[in-house]
């Protein structure tokens, strides 16, 4: 099992509901309104006068065989636009 957390501009929310539902996951938390700032490239997302934009971020419990499809097609979706930001981490979880 593994974790997949995302964080992303909210113009990207659509297509990733309809990416993880492609790839057969349907599972998440999603927290509508986050803020941050990449650790190398992109524009921050404050939501603020000089920083307008503002992020979505999600944490989504995945079969391992899952994920790799995923973070491929949210790496294309973000090669599209990658000034947006889209950003996937994923961490191994033990089921209890």
């Amino acid at each position: 099992m593994k974790a997949v957390f995302i964080s992303y501009n909210q113009a990207y929310h659509e297509e990733i509901i309809e990416i993880m539902r492609n790839c057969g996951l349907k599972g998440y938390t999603y927290w509508d309104v986050t803020k941050g700032r990449g650790s190398f490239t992109g524009e921050p997302h404050l939501g603020d006068h000089a920083w307008p934009t503002l992020n979505g971020s999600m944490l989504i419990m995945a079969q391992d065989n899952l994920v790799p499809e995923f973070k491929e097609r949210l790496k294309n979706l973000d090669s599209v636009s990658e000034a947006m930001g889209l950003r996937c981490f994923t961490w191994t979880i033990d089921e209890d």
